[in-house]
């Protein structure tokens, strides 16, 4: 894998990419500031440049041509005057000098900040009014009957001629001046047009510039670490666990690196222990296969036994009670009452050991020879065990109660008509005596767990001490003498393991003070929706 700088010990590290983002939109802040502050100097000179020459300069060329042409019109009028005489050519002369009266104030408002201009506009000034002195009025202004009469016409009007002529010099040194400063203004307006567009060029350049060195900053600064830390990150997800990840980019970035780098040892540490731990589930699983087969084998061997034990061992007991039987049958006058006595030990012996093997049989089959699990409800199982136990019943005088429903569950018929064969036998067979057992059946949900349902069977017998709460379940535990109550001490023993074989749990209510109570719990075939009645149905 290629080695990179870490962008923690730089330049580069000391900034988050947060704090790379607002230096860099800092930075074209600054430059629009800058470009803004140029552009508007350039704009507001050219603007100057231009206001100038648009409402000062320009115009007063056009004022002075108006004085011109004022002055030209006096000049007609006083030459049409001294000719004819005539007072009608004093007209454009009157209308002239109020026409170069407006020219010249309003040219002197154009050309205040001209001083050479309002020179050639005194000179302008001062040549017509020596031109005009010669025919007018000092007093009055109005023009004088001599300039056609008090001299020879023609000496007067050389002399006019003469005077006029320096009014059009002071025309030509005034228009050339004007004409020099329009064409000043002209230059200059140009070379600020040139120079606003070669400002505003420079710095659209420059934001073009500055944008591109911010998005190659930008995408050296931050893209390219996440590029690298997502490809990184990737590489690792696919399974390259031994992929380095160096800390690159600004500090925020770089410690994200950190942590998946962290995270990278931590899951190779982790896929270290865990084929480690695979390796020992393989060995245990092989030693779990050899036990397989131990196990099988030694159930072989079990049924084998227990083949065995329902014929080979019980043909020899058959044949010691059958013979002793004949013995007594034969030779029974011949023996004493003792002998009687032995012989009736002997077959009652043998009996007793054949109940044992077919109760041990019977215990060893729960849940070994299972037919297969099924949905049953748990009243067809109560009914038969109710129908095989009904004689009993019956010689008893027992009252079974009920729920008028019970709910429906997974697994084997058979089985279950078992359980509740032997706890409603056992409830018949301990009970008081000269007092008619009562068997009562509850069913309610579990408290803990809705989907479990909790059964009881109660009885008013003689009940069991706390102390053997454990004891009873044991296989072949007897709590009173053979010849009080009859059986091996299985029922209940067997009762737990179909119990456990279907996934619950079965003890002794040992704060039930009327006889004895036993609960156990079985799992619903479907989540708990209805509650059982409180209404009981009485068998007897």
């Amino acid at each position: 894998m290629t080695s990179r700088t870490s962008g923690g010990s730089g330049t580069v590290g000391r900034l988050t990419a947060q704090g790379w983002f607002q230096l860099v939109f800092a930075l074209m802040i600054l430059v629009v500031i800058v470009g803004a502050a140029a552009g508007a100097q350039v704009i507001s000179h050219t603007s100057r440049v231009t206001d100038r020459l648009l409402t000062e300069t320009m115009p007063a060329a056009t004022e002075a041509h108006r004085l011109q042409g004022a002055l030209l019109n006096q000049e007609t009028g006083i030459r049409g005057y001294a000719i004819t005489g005539d007072p009608q050519f004093l007209e454009p002369y009157d209308r002239g000098r109020q026409e170069q009266i407006r020219a010249a104030d309003h040219l002197r408002e154009l050309l205040a900040g001209h001083p050479g201009l309002l020179a050639d506009l005194a000179a302008v000034d001062l040549a017509a009014q020596r031109w005009r002195a010669d025919f007018s009025d000092p007093a009055t202004g109005a023009v004088s009957s001599r300039a056609g009469i008090g001299l020879d016409a023609a000496t007067g009007a050389v002399r006019r001629k003469a005077l006029f002529d320096a009014v059009r010099d002071t025309f030509a040194v005034q228009n050339d001046n004007l004409v020099a400063v329009v064409d000043s203004d002209s230059g200059e307006l140009a070379r600020a047009q040139t120079t606003r567009t070669l400002v505003l060029s420079g710095i659209v350049a420059v934001f073009l510039l500055t944008g591109i060195l911010l998005t190659v900053l930008v995408r050296r600064l931050v893209v390219r670490p996440l590029r690298y830390l997502t490809d990184s990150s990737r590489r690792v997800a696919a399974g390259e666990f031994d992929a380095h990840i160096d800390a690159v980019g600004p500090s925020d970035i770089a410690l994200v690196c950190e942590a998946v780098e962290n995270m990278r040892h931590h899951i190779v540490a982790e896929l270290d222990s865990t084929r480690d731990q695979e390796a020992t589930l393989l060995r245990q699983k092989q030693d779990l296969d050899i036990q397989a087969e131990e196990l099988r084998r030694s159930n072989t061997e079990l049924e084998q036994f227990a083949y065995v034990a329902s014929h080979d061992l019980q043909e020899p007991l058959r044949k010691v009670a059958s013979f002793c039987q004949l013995l007594e049958k034969r030779y029974g006058d011949q023996l004493d009452e003792r002998g009687k006595q032995y012989i009736d030990f002997a077959v009652d012996g043998a009996k007793r050991m054949q109940v044992l093997i077919n109760d041990l049989l019977t215990f060893s089959r729960v849940g070994r020879m299972s037919e297969g699990t099924e949905p049953v409800g748990l009243d067809q199982t109560l009914d038969e065990a109710l129908a095989a136990l009904s004689a009993t019943i019956e010689e008893s005088g027992a009252v079974i109660e009920r729920p008028e429903t019970l709910p429906e569950l997974v697994g084997e018929p058979t089985l279950l008509t078992m359980l509740w064969q032997n706890l409603i036998g056992n409830a018949i067979k301990f009970r008081t005596p000269d007092l008619a057992p009562v068997v009562r059946v509850a069913c309610e949900p579990s408290a803990d767990d809705p989907a479990v349902w909790q059964l009881s069977v109660s009885d008013n017998g003689i009940g069991v001490a706390a102390e053997f709460a454990e004891k009873v379940f044991v296989i072949f535990q007897r709590l009173h003498p053979r010849d009080s109550y009859g059986g091996t001490g299985i029922g209940l023993a067997v009762c737990k393991k179909i119990v456990e074989f279907h996934g619950g749990r079965i003890w002794l209510d040992t704060d039930y003070r009327d006889g004895t109570r036993l609960c156990f719990t079985l799992r619903a075939a479907a989540p708990v929706t209805i509650t059982a009645s409180i209404e009981n149905e009485v068998y007897a």
